[in-house]
């Protein structure tokens, strides 16, 4: 595996050395992660969000894994859905991510039904057939093996369980320009103005250039055993939200 390379934004890496740098790019942003989402897309972002738990149909009493999730917003509005006899887990990989999220969560007064770990997407330590919703919000893109995530998601799901995957996509091709000229020229700016780092902001524009578009998630999803998959075009095609279940 050590030979193997994958992309880190337009660049080629090892394996073992995208990891560390995708690291290093969120322990960058990570104090600053939830104004830049907020300046990024001008607070459009909430009502992505919003969309997605709609579309997730979480009720009270279950179980559900808000993965990649950061700062823990989604976790946070997930947590007054299941009630406290339901089960959210804020799941991310990097220490610093999460860490925010749980004093962000803690700090809020949200507890008793909130659990975190952190762990790989691609290798969930969760028992088999657990969670009713799987929701991901903006992280698959930087997942290396975004097949093997889909498959470990699919067998911590129980039957019935849906996944959503909120994310990036690729636009309609009449905002294709304007996006372009936004990703690489502005949002470095913000980065480097607002967080003191444009070079993390730019990786972030070019991963999203580099992940997979609709049609070829939706089918990554089914290869993986989601079915009746589907998805729904947000803002021109800016952000697409998948969904499929497990049956």
């Amino acid at each position: 595996m050590a030979n193997q390379t994958t992309h880190f934004g337009f660049e080629r890496v090892s394996i073992e050395d995208k990891a560390k740098r995708v690291a290093g790019v969120f322990d960058s942003v990570a104090t600053r992660y939830d104004l830049m989402n907020d300046l990024m897309s001008f607070g459009i972002h909430r009502l992505w969000k919003r969309y997605a738990l709609t579309l997730s149909g979480v009720k009270r009493t279950q179980n559900v894994l808000d993965l990649a999730g950061g700062t823990g917003d989604l976790a946070a509005r997930l947590s007054h859905r299941v009630g406290r006899d339901g089960e959210v887990v804020l799941c991310d990989i990097n220490s610093a991510m999460l860490e925010c999220g749980r004093d962000r969560l803690i700090d809020g007064g949200h507890a008793g039904n909130l659990y975190y770990v952190q762990a790989d997407a691609e290798r969930l330590p969760f028992d088999s057939d657990h969670f009713d919703c799987v929701m991901i919000a903006f992280g698959l893109r930087n997942v290396t093996d975004k097949q093997a995530a889909l498959k470990s998601i699919y067998r911590i799901l129980k039957p019935g369980g849906r996944l959503l995957v909120l994310e990036f996509s690729k636009p309609h091709d009449w905002v294709a320009p304007i996006y372009d000229t936004y990703s690489f020229k502005i949002l470095p700016l913000f980065g480097k103005l607002v967080a003191g780092d444009s070079d993390s902001y730019r990786y972030l524009a070019e991963s999203i250039r580099m992940h997979p578009n609709q049609e070829e998630l939706k089918e990554m999803m089914a290869v993986a055993g989601f079915e009746r998959c589907e998805y729904f075009n947000l803002t021109a095609g800016i952000v697409a939200l998948h969904r499929g279940y497990k049956l």
